[in-house]
């Protein structure tokens, strides 16, 4: 009889290209996946790969064979779901990624939350931008991940994602900054103005420049962090001005040590979405979790019951 366990390496192999892939994924060495890959070839009487010089491809059996193993460990997956009970478990763990607002702002409260209802489960935060969390949650590194950064340009096959809200962007200026008091500025003002903004490559980064480039304006870029904090705690010294979630400066415009303010005719607007791998049904303590944001995220709902 096939081994489950081989097969969810087989699926490995060909979901990364290569043995050495797989096995970083798996945290096993290369010799060892190549030994249960062999083991699985000699089981069947047939070649499952091509080797070559940038991995390996699957033979005609290998497609085949994959085939099978989607629906198996699909299968497998829909089981676990369906029988476990999470209120009983004694341990379990929850690998979520999201970007830095995310991570830093929201999570920490659904979290205390998702802890206090299931104290036995365990959750593992990754923090990154928009991209790697996308590779992560389809390598399956991450059950869910949740992310703010645009998704029409990155290749998402197999990723399924669901807007779970607006996010309100605004320009954000120190208390001291000429701009305070005022409701709004026309987007021409930010030529020329000294800009805190998140490093190159972050989707945050790539949208605020589009906007930019748009308008034929060119800010002094003076600072790049990636992280939301450090650029708060810049534009409260006066480095320059920014634009963040409105979540991410509730308090400090709340106690006056930022002012946030619209530029007249560009929405400042982005979506915070759920991503995941549609290949797998969540895992119980996923879905568990998932259901606890429902309350603040009606939209889960037609996700949890497909």
């Amino acid at each position: 009889m096939l081994s489950l366990y081989k097969l969810e390496i087989f699926a490995s192999v060909v979901q990364h290209g290569s043995f050495s892939a797989a096995a970083s994924q798996l945290h096993m060495t290369q010799p060892a996946v190549s030994q249960h890959i062999h083991d699985l070839e000699k089981h069947v009487g047939t070649k499952l790969f091509t080797r070559g010089r940038r991995g390996v491809s699957l033979t005609e059996a290998g497609t085949t064979l994959h085939t099978y193993t989607q629906r198996i460990l699909r299968l497998v997956a829909e089981a676990e779901a369906a029988v476990t009970n999470v209120e009983n478990l004694v341990s379990g763990q929850l690998m979520v990624g999201s970007t830095p607002g995310v991570s830093v702002y929201l999570l920490p409260d659904w979290l205390q939350g998702f802890r206090k209802r299931y104290p036995n489960l365990g959750v593992s935060l990754s923090t990154n931008v928009t991209t790697e969390i996308v590779n992560d949650v389809l390598s399956h590194k991450l059950d869910l991940g949740f992310v703010e950064g645009e998704l029409e340009d990155i290749h998402t096959e197999g990723l399924g994602h669901l807007v779970l809200a607006p996010i309100d962007m605004y320009l954000v200026v120190s208390k001291s900054h000429s701009w305070h008091g005022a409701k709004h500025i026309d987007i021409r003002e930010l030529d020329g103005q000294p800009f805190v903004t998140r490093q190159q490559g972050s989707r945050t980064r790539i949208w605020i420049d589009h906007i930019l480039r748009k308008h034929n304006v060119k800010p002094s870029i003076v600072a790049e962090f990636d992280n939301p904090e450090a650029i708060k705690q810049s534009v409260m010294s006066n480095l320059g001005v920014t634009i963040l979630p409105e979540y991410a400066v509730r308090r400090e415009v709340e106690a006056g040590l930022l002012y946030g303010l619209s530029i007249d005719d560009v929405p400042l607007e982005r979506n915070l979405k759920l991503i995941w791998d549609t290949s797998l049904p969540y895992t119980p303590v996923a879905r568990a979790f998932l259901q606890q944001l429902c309350t603040g995220y009606p939209s889960l709902e037609s996700v949890l019951q497909g």
